[in-house]
């Protein structure tokens, strides 16, 4: 089987079947995890020489969009360790780098943190050098997989060298490590993300790159991967809202008539809009893919405007769902009362939209973005 058949297996027979409690309960979705890892699609993007499957963010895409049609907790999830795996696939050592090809490591990455909310290449948390090692005080505000993934990429301000940041290596059993509360959303209610904050000290060796290096790894290494993934998510999502709306709408008649709600022209014309919207964003998203690929002049353009286009797009998508459904959308059943929820998250997740926008617009009027 190709990692597709495979991801399709685990999304047919484990995921997609306990999506509505994952979201219902706010359960984690370990035996999906789990699943994943078995079939070595956590080791997706890890080289061939540690056991990965040595391939890339098209595939990685691939793999986020298909699970986020039937779970965009399961799908977050994924987003957050491939996205924390591109660092340690640079800077981590072999051990780490095998465990993850071998699926038996999720990571995740601990960023967000109030004091500097969508900049979040700047923490505020502090690193302090100690006789055996590093001490790191920080307070993030949201992390995926909080309490479940095995690693953290934790961002902190620089002990000593200059720049905006520093990146760690934190193992999830460290001393010191606090979950502040637990997390009960609107959506995306499986993923786990809580609030954590961290007294602990780690080794020397923790350091994922250099001291003070961590803004050209946010920005140059995990940003594009990060905004790619989080766009496939919502692309995921909308395919799986438009699919369950014109299921619906094609189904239920209206008796008097003899006729279904697809027989509605404004009906018809709703579910067009959401088409395009969702042709748009894919499109865009893959010509990022390319653009990241090939090292095109406009590739960090695309990438800021990726995650904004497509967060956007599931929010109107889903409220025509939500529409053309009427009252039977607001009922658990049908499901896209579910996605609706999940599509608010990427919006306001960081980089927001709003934020996005002015970076964007940064960019095409020459100033600096950053």
């Amino acid at each position: 089987m190709d990692f597709k058949q495979q991801t399709d297996t685990i999304i047919q027979t484990i995921i997609a079947p306990s999506a509505v409690e994952t979201d219902r309960n706010a359960l984690y979705p370990r035996a999906a995890i789990k699943a994943l890892g078995e079939a070595g699609l956590l080791g997706l993007t890890s080289a061939k020489e540690v056991g990965g499957m040595g391939l890339g963010l098209t595939e990685a895409a691939t793999v986020v969009e298909m699970i986020a049609n039937v779970c965009s907790s399961t799908a977050m999830i994924v987003t957050m360790h491939y996205a924390a795996n591109a660092v340690l696939e640079q800077f981590a050592s072999e051990a780490v780098r095998r465990d993850v090809a071998a699926g038996k490591h999720l990571s995740t990455l601990a960023w967000s943190e109030s004091g500097s909310r969508s900049h979040f290449w700047a923490p505020v948390g502090t690193a302090e050098a100690v006789a055996d090692g590093y001490k790191l005080t920080c307070s993030k505000t949201m992390v995926t997989s909080a309490g479940e993934a095995d690693s953290y990429v934790w961002s902190s301000r620089p002990s000593q060298g200059d720049g905006a940041s520093s990146l760690w290596l934190v193992d999830s059993k460290a001393n010191g490590l606090t979950i502040t509360n637990a997390f009960d959303g609107m959506g995306l209610r499986g993923n786990a993300s809580a609030p954590m904050r961290s007294a602990v000290t780690v080794s020397k060796d923790a350091l994922l790159g250099t001291d003070g290096g961590g803004f050209d790894i946010m920005i140059g290494v995990v940003l594009p991967v990060f905004s790619v993934l989080n766009a496939s998510c919502s692309i995921g999502l909308m395919e799986g809202a438009l699919a369950a709306a014109c299921q619906h709408v094609g189904g239920n008649k209206l008796q008097h008539l003899d006729s279904s709600l697809a027989d509605l022209p404004t009906v018809r014309a709703y579910l067009a809009r959401a088409r395009i919207q969702i042709d748009q964003a894919r499109t865009l998203r893959d010509d990022t893919l390319s653009a990241v690929a090939t090292g095109r002049a406009d590739a960090m353009l695309r990438v800021m405007e990726v995650k904004a286009s497509a967060s956007e797009a599931a929010l109107t998508v889903t409220d025509i769902a939500m529409r053309v459904c009427g009252g039977a959308a607001f009922r658990k059943d049908l499901g896209i009362e579910r996605q609706f929820r999940d599509a608010r998250a990427s919006a306001i997740m960081a980089p927001t939209s709003d934020v996005l926008y002015d970076f964007i617009g940064k960019a095409i009027c020459g100033l600096p973005v950053f």
